[in-house]
């Protein structure tokens, strides 16, 4: 439990928090509490960068009325000094890295509370690689730069609750007893708002009990017997790949079941039982080829087989089409924006084909003749030089993309389909052949899939720097760094999407 703050200086809060996360509307209630129970309020608002989805900061300044001399008024800031806020509300764990950054919180005074869900931000979204930025880093920071820091996945319980999360933060301010207000008082400012009051209190109770639960001393532990190890738990599978889910637990080993598991459900649902098996099928003579020590076999075959399984369900117009058209997107769109039973759903997909993904879906051969024809390219390409929009909540649009999803049984006989199998098989040969003397490059390589992925020019780009990338290896078997210097290659190509970094890499080392 937390000290209130003294009368004789102004109370700091400040507020980050993205557009339509109702910031404005804590700030408000913050204004109000203060102004209804004898204190000054003042507060503004800073907008943010709009990769954000409108970030502002809300900053505000509280005074106790009894603390100002007769007849006059504090003079409150307008934004916050770093090192001198007393709390520090985020609504997202970026928008808290963000108050961390700008030095908002401060280990001597500041209180912190951080909604732990994620938004990803622009520049996380179109990295090359995983350009996440790590949850863990930032909930560490924020354990380290705070006096007291409060972590939650408040969007999930305004969620539960029916509600926004701004009044699951409000819920988590009382219960830090950092202002000198009861919950009484909390709860009235929102009653007095007159909007969506039954949901909001709802959502300020259950804040409430998990910042109270949060700020609860440690239970002493008692000892007792150390844990089993745990292993992953396996996808469910449906009765058509049972058979596939026993050959799995027959024929590997159990540190791999759950991976394996996971890729015939992913390769089933991309096309069929039959190539699911062929999933296996391809794993299968790994097995004979992994080196003898058991940890890094495992290694090996897991990263193998979740790479083969993203490799196998590559991104081709027949998939695209089949998850824009699947009721699951609707129904995950629908409750992104609240959709209501009175409110009608419209959704714009924007569509731009080139030349090569019509041609990488026709039959091989005729895909190959469009490739390869000037006159009947030049007789394409005018219909592909613009995008253009398709809404999929439309009948029409729905049947269009529709029809192409059902090309899917058609998909091995397709141009695309033969390219990118012979290429698995090259790239499976090369970790077959790696294994059992070099392991750690066979993994190197199995992981370099990761440069091939995406649609497009995304693809494409991805395929030139694997090709890159897959050319040096000769020249790093020999050398007895040279897992770590794939491993460095491949983030290289992953740095930019212009191929800059890898060009530099690939110039340093020959």
């Amino acid at each position: 439990m937390n000290a209130p703050m003294n009368n004789d200086r102004a109370i700091t809060i400040a507020i980050l928090a993205m557009g339509g996360e109702g910031g404005g509307v804590l700030a408000d209630w913050l204004v109000d509490l203060a102004e209804q129970n004898g204190y000054f309020a003042q507060t503004t608002s800073v907008p943010g960068v709009a990769q954000r989805t409108g970030a502002t900061v809300y900053y505000l300044e509280l005074f106790p009325e009894a603390g100002a001399p007769a007849g006059r008024l504090p003079v409150l800031a307008l934004g916050p000094v770093p090192g001198e806020v007393d709390i520090v509300i985020a609504s997202e764990l970026m928008e808290a890295g963000r108050a961390l950054q700008r030095g908002l919180v401060s280990a001597r005074r500041t209180t912190f509370i951080a909604s732990t869900h994620r938004v990803y931000s622009m520049t996380e979204r179109t990295a090359m690689g995983d350009g996440r930025v790590s949850s863990a880093k930032l909930l560490d920071g924020g354990r380290a730069a705070a006096q007291h820091f409060i972590s939650a996945d408040f969007a999930r319980l305004a969620e539960d609750t029916g509600s926004l999360i701004s009044p699951t933060l409000y819920g988590a301010l009382a219960a830090t007893e950092r202002l000198p207000f009861t919950r009484a008082q909390f709860e009235a400012t929102i009653s007095r708002g007159g909007v969506g009051v039954k949901s909001s209190l709802k959502a300020f109770a259950a804040g409430f009990a998990v910042a109270q639960q949060a700020m609860a001393p440690p239970a002493i532990a008692t000892p007792s017997a150390p844990p089993l190890a745990a292993t992953a738990p396996l996808p469910p599978v449906g009765a058509r790949l049972a058979a596939l889910a026993r050959r799995i637990q027959d024929s590997f080993a159990p540190a791999n079941h759950a991976t394996l598991t996971a890729g015939i459900v992913r390769t089933a649902d991309y096309q069929d039982v039959d190539y699911a098996a062929s999933y296996l099928d391809r794993l299968q003579p790994l097995t004979a080829c992994l080196p003898a020590d058991p940890a890094l076999a495992a290694e090996l075959l897991d990263e193998t087989a979740r790479h083969l399984a993203l490799w196998m369900s590559y991104e081709d117009t027949v998939r695209v089409a089949d998850l824009k058209t699947r009721r699951s997107r609707f129904d995950r769109v629908g409750g992104e924006v609240k959709l209501s039973q009175a409110q009608h759903l419209g959704i714009h997909e924007f569509l731009h084909p080139r030349v090569e993904e019509i041609a990488d879906t026709l039959p091989a051969g005729l895909g190959r003749w469009l490739l390869a024809t000037p006159w009947a390219r030049a007789c394409v390409e005018p219909f592909t030089r613009k995008g253009r929009i398709v809404q999929t909540s439309s009948i029409r649009g729905y049947l269009l993309l529709y029809a192409i999803a059902a090309l899917r049984p058609l998909r091995p006989r397709s141009l695309r389909f033969q390219v990118e199998q012979q290429r698995i098989h090259d790239w499976l040969a090369t970790i077959a052949r790696l294994a059992p003397a070099q392991p750690a490059l066979a993994l190197e390589v199995a992981r370099s899939q990761r440069l091939v992925k995406g649609y497009g020019d995304t693809h494409a780009r991805g395929w030139r720097s694997f090709q890159r990338v897959m050319a040096r290896l000769p020249q790093l078997q020999a050398m007895p760094q040279g897992a770590a210097q794939l491993k460095a290659l491949s983030q290289a190509a992953l740095a930019d999407d212009t191929g800059q970094a890898l060009e530099q890499m690939l110039a340093a080392t020959v």
